[in-house]
């Protein structure tokens, strides 16, 4: 028994290991001379800050980096402000062709993004949101899978509890965020995490609405600086600004990893 979990121990230290070694190779080559880069190994000859300088001297990284997180920290609120409330109908109310909608909310999941991009621009034009804060966040806010996830969270709270609050007076949103968030926050935790890291994570989208640089979130800023030729074909500073970008995702997973596992274990799709 000893050996076969040593084995099993070993190889997950090996996946591990093969999985970290990218982003610590990452960090590293950010941090040491582009002309050591090729030769680098394990451990670094030399450490130097100059990548990270010469990327704050070519793009407005701070700027991108203030819209990112208010693009991304808007859409995850309100993602779980309108998922909630979305989920708690689907949940605990009774009205026709509820089952319909669950249905068709589970379809959009299917669809790939690329199929609603036209219709989308479309109507960010019609709207004149083009190059503005609203053509990021407000798309976002309609999202099927934190619709799905709230569901099944609060399918699984006992409806004596609504009930009772319901008897006391409160109104059917002082239920949703004051009685029964309180009892799903790992649901929660993980429906933030996710989007908050796609939203962060989103390029093409933005690519496409916003054409004005002090509006570029920050993975639009990177991608446009390691491909448009402004990184002069400099390893080390791409890089650099590569670890910038992926340097607030692992700090809130980091963070919340306990809920998160917590809810992706125990949020098993039924009823």
């Amino acid at each position: 028994m000893k050996f076969s979990k040593l084995i099993l121990f070993l190889l997950l230290l090996g996946a591990a290991l093969s999985f970290l070694y990218p982003f610590y190779w990452m960090i590293l080559a950010s941090l040491t001379p582009e002309s050591q880069i090729g030769q680098l190994g394990v451990i670094p000859k030399e450490l130097t800050f100059s990548n990270y300088t010469l990327m704050f001297s070519k793009i407005p990284i701070w700027r991108s980096l203030l819209n990112s997180t208010i693009v991304a920290g808007c859409s995850t609120l309100g993602v779980l402000i309108f998922g909630s409330m979305a989920g708690y109908s689907l949940a605990k109310l009774q009205f026709r062709g509820q089952g319909l909608l669950f249905l068709l909310i589970i379809f959009t999941m299917t669809l790939p993004f690329q199929i609603t991009l036209i219709p989308n621009y479309i109507l960010m034009v019609k709207f004149r949101w083009v190059d503005t804060m609203a053509a990021l966040i407000i798309p976002a806010l309609n999202n099927a899978f934190a619709i799905l996830m709230f569901r099944q969270a609060f399918k699984s709270i006992p409806n004596d509890l609504i009930d009772a609050a319901r008897i006391d007076g409160c109104s059917e949103l002082r239920i949703i965020f004051q009685i029964l968030w309180p009892n799903i926050i790992p649901s929660i935790i993980t429906v933030a995490i996710l989007t908050f890291m796609n939203s962060w994570n989103d390029v093409l989208w933005p690519l496409i609405v916003i054409r004005d640089e002090q509006l570029m979130t920050m993975p639009q800023l990177v991608t446009l600086f390691a491909v448009g030729g402004r990184a002069e074909a400099q390893l080390g500073v791409k890089l650099a600004s590569a670890v910038l970008l992926a340097l607030p995702i692992i700090i809130a997973y980091a963070i919340f990893q306990k809920h998160f596992i917590q809810s992706m274990a125990s949020s098993g799709l039924k009823g």
